[in-house]
């Protein structure tokens, strides 16, 4: 039975989160902060965690942070109120995997829910993926830039591995939000692109040539400039 954490500091939004989530046959593990959650996803290893922006102690930007300094690649769900852009970007900057602004349908957040958790159960193919010194392994989730291992999420490797799959190829943005985020993926498209920003970044960090290219209009296709 997948698991769920849920951290926010509103009692009768954790409530109902969790009865709501509990209806769907899901464990629900709760926290009413960043601080007193960190144990909670190392004791627990939930598949997903959703977490509210603004708490005391350790807000939810801080608590995505360090999980994801520590490497830890579970599934997270922001929670906030903000609803500009340049807040959206930076929630998904931080390390989630997708935003929901409140107020929000209960419905659609068990949406939210179960495409995320389909994006942890799906098993890509399993023969190695390679292009020049960049190479991934499904089976084990390992990758490597030459010499360099790789530090992925989950999603940055769906990502990864999908344009592997197709060296050369451009690749459309609606093909990519459908493979990598599930057909009924509902967030901001703004995260493909700060995602593919993830990717350039670990991917550059000693100072390899981009792989990655930006085909405008279009979307993406991994090659050499």
């Amino acid at each position: 039975m997948p698991a769920v954490l849920i951290v926010d500091d509103d009692p009768k939004l954790l409530k109902m989160l969790q009865r709501t989530l509990a209806y769907e046959n899901l464990t629900v593990y709760t926290a009413t902060n960043g601080l007193e959650a960190l144990p909670l996803v190392s004791a627990n290893e939930p598949d997903l965690v959703i977490v509210d922006w603004k708490m005391p102690k350790m807000d939810g930007i801080h608590f995505v942070q360090r999980l994801r300094s520590e490497g830890d690649q579970t599934m997270i769900l922001m929670l906030t109120a903000r609803d500009a852009v340049e807040n959206r970007v930076e929630g998904l900057e931080s390390g989630a995997d997708d935003y929901l602004v409140k107020p929000f349908a209960p419905a659609e957040l068990v949406a939210r829910v179960h495409a995320l958790l389909r994006r942890v159960e799906a098993k890509p193919e399993n023969q190695k993926a390679s292009y020049g010194d960049l190479w991934l392994d499904p089976t084990t989730r390992e990758a490597m830039c030459g010499e360099t291992a790789l530090s992925l999420t989950v999603t940055e490797f769906n990502l990864l591995h999908m344009l592997l799959r197709h060296p050369r190829q451009v690749l459309e943005r609606k093909q990519i939000l459908n493979e990598v985020w599930g057909y009924d993926f509902g967030g901001d498209d703004n995260v493909l692109e700060i995602y593919i920003g993830y990717l350039r970044k670990k991917l550059e960090a000693d100072g390899s040539p981009r792989l990655i290219q930006t085909v405008r209009g279009i979307g993406y296709v991994l090659r050499e400039e």
